[in-house]
């Protein structure tokens, strides 16, 4: 039932940024957020002689996306990592490079559509939010237990919340009465913390605050900050690397990565600039693209998503 909900978003565009380098035979194209498997099997389709490695956090995502690839046999590679891991994982396949790379970032459609999973703020249910729940704290421990000076540095860093410090006092003060288990009962401390101005503007107001503890719940950004660097690292010649974000931090970490890739590193003044010092990366987006109208009248998840993409185009300095 997931899987036929799951529309990935802009498919075709990915597929497009990625074409060149996949089409050769023996092209091996990693995704390093399978989710449902929705970009992973158009990857398989549309580039018949091309290999898939595919990581996912998500045990269950593993398993439905493991049955939706089945038919592709042992071109379909898929491993439980977390993407911060790819350098291990295709150290441990042999692969020493790759011709594509694709990330899509955010939360996928079936932890959001599992009730139980604690990720959306419109329906109530345990405060969990992990990707992978063989792990790591739940955002019920975090809000139970985390001092207020770190509450309010997660909300604002992670959240861009501007009212943190109002929703923690509400936290600290009712988790001393009775420690939190769901989100209905957040959802409503929040909308009772904030003054009226607040509630008017930007959607659901626990969306912020959710996104906040579910980047903190997931090491999200730590583990960004890790992924996109190795995944360029990873990239043959020629190879190329499309990434989807939702949210501003992510975005704003990606294009500091690819910028720096395509920047010209020498100091001023050289008459010739060595090899050295030359871009590793061509950008191939100007700036981030946004998917159409038409595709977010279809499909609601794809408005916040902003594509960037680049191409390896030498190695890197010795």
């Amino acid at each position: 039932m997931n899987q036929v909900r799951h529309v990935p978003v802009m498919l075709q565009r990915c597929l497009d940024l990625l074409a060149p380098a996949l089409a050769e035979p023996g092209a091996v194209v990693v995704d390093c957020t399978l989710g449902l498997g929705g970009h992973s099997e158009a990857l398989l389709a549309t580039f018949p002689s091309a290999r898939l490695i595919a990581l996912d956090r998500d045990q269950e995502a593993l398993r439905l996306s493991g049955e939706r690839l089945a038919s592709f046999g042992d071109r379909a590679t898929l491993v439980h990592a977390v993407y911060d891991e790819l350098p291990e994982v295709l150290d441990r396949l042999e692969v020493p490079r790759v011709q594509g790379v694709l990330f899509d970032l955010g939360v996928s459609s079936m932890q959001l559509d599992e009730a139980e999973r604690g990720f959306a703020y419109a329906q109530d249910s345990p405060l969990d939010m992990r990707m992978d729940q063989t792990t790591g704290i739940s955002a019920a421990e975090v809000l139970n237990t985390y001092p207020p000076g770190e509450l309010v540095r997660i909300l604002r860093a992670y959240g861009e919340e501007k009212q943190a410090k109002r929703i923690v006092s509400a936290v600290v003060r009712e988790r001393e009465r009775d420690p939190f288990t769901n989100s209905g009962r957040l959802v409503e401390l929040i909308r009772d913390a904030l003054p009226q101005a607040a509630k008017r503007t930007g959607g659901n107001p626990a969306k912020r605050t959710f996104q906040a503890l579910r980047i903190e719940v997931n090491g999200e950004l730590s583990s960004l900050e890790q992924a996109i660097p190795a995944a360029v690292k990873s990239l043959a010649v020629g190879g190329r690397i499309a990434v989807l974000s939702y949210q501003s931090l992510e975005d704003r970490l990606i294009k500091q990565v690819l910028a720096a890739g395509a920047a010209n590193t020498a100091p001023p003044g050289l008459p010739v600039v060595p090899e050295r010092y030359q871009p590793r990366l061509r950008l191939l987006t100007r700036g981030a693209e946004l998917p159409t109208e038409e595709e977010v009248a279809e499909n609601r998840r794809a408005a916040p998503a902003r594509l960037r993409g680049a191409q390896r185009i030498r190695e890197d300095a010795l």
